[in-house]
């Protein structure tokens, strides 16, 4: 019982303070948890058990190193962590086609594919939340357009007339959209695959 009187925060705190035993108590706390959801994901036990322990030496490294800083939200932190090297895993083991960027590759086509297993559908959340950040670096005009196309389903002549430009200047603006997204994905090294 006293394991739950104390928050994760201040385990968090302990820990940095030179008090192992605080991260003890994290883990056993929230052990069961976190190793139920990688094991949801990779259906087998080694690989569960692989996955969980590079998850908390991930963990202390991180808060070693003073980079943790989301304070209150350590389980959904460290989830994300076991999230990250569950797809890691796949994509090691080349379970998963990898796309080239060429030809007329769409992002947003793999995001729109309803028919998925549990391993895709966890690389396809992954892939918006990744594409969720990168086209936030588009410029205004741009992530306009691909926000109202891909996101609200609106035709160029919707988005022509809520944006009081022409059909042609719209489509020019999703095709730099994507040109640019390309860019982005290459700069940021991303893999993105379905």
């Amino acid at each position: 019982m006293e394991n739950l009187k104390v928050s994760d925060a201040i385990l968090v705190r302990e820990y940095l303070g030179g008090n192992e035993n605080a991260l003890s108590k994290l883990i056993s706390r929230h052990q069961h948890r976190i190793y139920s959801f990688i094991y949801s994901k990779v259906f087998d036990k080694d690989v569960a058990e692989d996955v969980f322990q590079d998850t908390f030496i991930k963990v202390i490294n991180t808060l070693k190193k003073g980079k943790y800083n989301e304070e209150g939200k350590f389980l959904p932190w460290v989830m994300r962590i076991a999230h990250n090297l569950v797809i890691d895993h796949f994509r090691k083991n080349k379970r998963m086609p990898k796309f080239e960027n060429k030809g007329d590759f769409n992002i947003f086509s793999v995001l729109s594919d309803s028919n998925l297993n549990a391993e895709t559908q966890l690389i396809k959340e992954q892939i918006e939340f990744d594409v969720q950040e990168l086209i936030k670096e588009l410029p205004e005009d741009q992530l306009e357009v691909l926000t109202m196309r891909i996101y609200k389903d609106m035709s160029f002549k919707e988005i022509s007339e809520r944006t009081g430009v022409s059909i042609n200047t719209a489509l020019g603006r999703m095709r730099y959209a994507l040109i640019n997204l390309r860019k982005i994905i290459d700069k940021h090294n991303l893999i993105l695959t379905n």
